[in-house]
């Protein structure tokens, strides 16, 4: 059977606001996905309706041909995994995977053997008999994602699952959640407002702005030619002017000192280790990014206030929709 989740037309309104404005899109069989955009752009009641936490106003979701927009979450072949893992605190570690099993009604033995497979899976089978306040917070997460597995779901549905984590932490989870998903073999559709989190994990990316979606297509495309302004500012990286022919995007590590360049005012220095992101203001007013190479930035550094002038290759600058 297919796994491939297709929204048509997809509508979600409440009173006048549209939260979700007509999208369509298919999402790739066995793909690691990431929703990605501002707070209030849709991605999250996406993410719900497809889940079927959230009713939809208009149009269909299809999970390998069939419409599952008007069937209960349990029977949608679809688990989500909530931001804030929601594991009963009561229950132990074992019983939390169990839950939805025990719901189900299948036998103790049979549930419990399932759980600590699920455990197993998660690198948590040594803590099947705790409670929820006697783990981390990478434990619980770990915990919540085997409760979502449980049931065998065709696709993983994940609302921002790492936001609640260190830095470090969150750097280690993301690597597991690939490997995961590779050996599971199944769709992921994961939430995130993080463009680092996106690129690190997703084969495809799909960016939202105001209720629709504004570019999709593979994490290396969408970063490098990015299609209109606001995904090439939101993605970071890359500089936008406007030129006498229009509006054009060229990468900020690409970006250069030079003397035959525009001329500039720098306007603010950060040192990040292996390179320096050196910002600077053109005479109208527009401000670039260049990220410069470490040992290429103190041969000869620039401070704030210092005129400069600053080129790229004309022939990489990617031209922008309007």
């Amino acid at each position: 059977m297919s796994d491939d989740l297709e929204l048509v037309h997809l509508t979600k309104r409440y009173g006048d606001t549209v939260a979700v404005a007509d999208i369509s899109h298919r999402f790739p069989s066995g793909a690691y996905v990431c929703l990605l955009g501002p707070s209030g752009c849709g991605k999250s009641t996406t993410l719900r309706m497809i889940a079927g936490h959230e009713s939809v106003s208009e149009g269909s979701i299809l999970l390998g041909g069939l419409d599952i927009s008007h069937l209960p979450p349990a029977k949608r072949g679809t688990a989500m995994m909530f931001q804030s893992y929601a594991l009963f605190p009561h229950l132990s570690v074992r019983d939390n995977v169990a839950f939805s099993l025990r719901m189900k009604g299948v036998e103790r033995a049979e549930r419990n053997a399932t759980a600590n497979q699920m455990l197993e899976l998660v690198h948590m089978s040594a803590f099947g008999d705790r409670l929820p306040a006697q783990l981390s917070g990478g434990q619980q997460q770990r915990v919540a994602l085997a409760r979502a597995l449980v049931t065998q779901p065709r696709v993983l549905l994940l609302d921002e699952p790492l936001s609640a984590l260190d830095p470090f932490l969150r750097i280690r989870m993301r690597a597991e959640l690939k490997k995961l998903q590779r050996e599971l073999g199944i769709p992921f559709i994961h939430v995130t407002h993080g463009q680092d989190e996106a690129l690190a994990l997703a084969d495809e990316v799909v960016v939202m702005n105001n209720a629709v979606i504004e570019q999709a297509g593979p994490a290396r495309e969408v970063w490098g030619t990015p299609r209109t302004e606001f995904v090439a500012r939101f993605m970071g990286g890359h500089n936008v002017i406007a030129t006498p022919s229009g509006k054009v995007s060229f990468r900020a590590d690409e970006t250069r000192i030079s003397d035959a360049g525009l001329p500039a005012t720098v306007t603010a220095v950060e040192y990040q280790g292996a390179s320096v992101a050196m910002t600077a203001a053109l005479d109208s007013g527009e401000e670039l990014l260049a990220l410069l190479p470490e040992e290429t930035f103190f041969a000869a550094p620039k401070n704030p206030g210092e005129a400069v002038r600053l080129s790229w290759d004309e022939r990489r600058a990617n031209r922008l929709q309007a």
